[in-house]
């Protein structure tokens, strides 16, 4: 993603409140060691966004933390046709509530098999517990009680962690200046390539219309849950 946008008039007013941090992962000791293990070890990599999570869903399924396949596990692009789309509680952020306007954000988010209704989100940027229910998630980085101006509703994208691992591809072109330099320095290790031989295709992920893109986060997060 390229970086918060702090010129953007949003036309709204409020603030962000604190939220309590799940309690799922503490019922499991061995659990949450390995989320702190997963979380301390991470290749993060400031802006970003859309890498970090592909990475994590390989690390969730390495370690246990998910599926072997990442069939439980699900990238989610959130953006709109202006590239303007507000969220708080952002670690990057300077406005005490967190408020970020990206021109789009990744997070990942994971369907419990056990347990159907159960989802939990993982965002590598947020200031909010890391992972986090989502409900406590929608409360603190979308704040949908703020009315917002129509041009800054969030859309967005729901792509299984198994179709993302082998189709996504990112050179990088995107976080480049017109003189050839970084807006953000990348990851150290090599960029992603897809499975069919394709080197960059996030405009694909990020270009979204009215047309074929769930405006709401319940209506995607029921979509994703009655998938087998």
């Amino acid at each position: 993603m390229d970086g918060p946008n702090s010129s953007t008039n949003l036309e709204f007013s409020g603030g962000g409140s604190e939220y309590a941090a799940d309690e799922e992962f503490g019922k499991d000791s061995g659990a949450s060691e390995k989320v702190e293990d997963v979380l301390s070890s991470f290749d993060y990599t400031s802006c970003y966004c859309e890498e970090n999570v592909y990475m994590l869903c390989k690390k969730l399924s390495k370690v246990g933390l998910a599926a072997p396949d990442a069939s439980d596990l699900f990238a989610v692009f959130i953006s709109n046709p202006k590239r303007q789309v507000p969220i708080w509680r952002q670690r990057s952020s300077k406005d005490a509530a967190g408020l970020c306007v990206w021109d789009y954000h990744v997070i990942c988010i994971q369907r419990d098999l056990k347990r159907e209704t159960a989802v939990l989100v993982w965002d590598l940027d947020t200031s909010l517990p890391c992972p986090t229910t989502l409900d406590d998630y929608v409360a603190g980085a979308f704040q949908p009680w703020i009315p917002l101006n129509p041009e800054f509703s969030r859309f967005y994208r729901v792509i299984a962690a198994p179709m993302y691992l082998r189709f996504f591809a990112s050179d990088r072109r995107h976080m480049k200046k017109k003189d050839g330099s970084w807006m953000a320095l990348p990851p150290l290790y090599d960029c992603l390539v897809a499975e069919d031989g394709a080197v960059h295709n996030l405009e694909e992920f990020i270009t979204m219309s009215v047309d074929h893109v769930i405006t709401s986060p319940e209506e995607a997060i029921s979509s994703l849950l009655s998938r087998a």
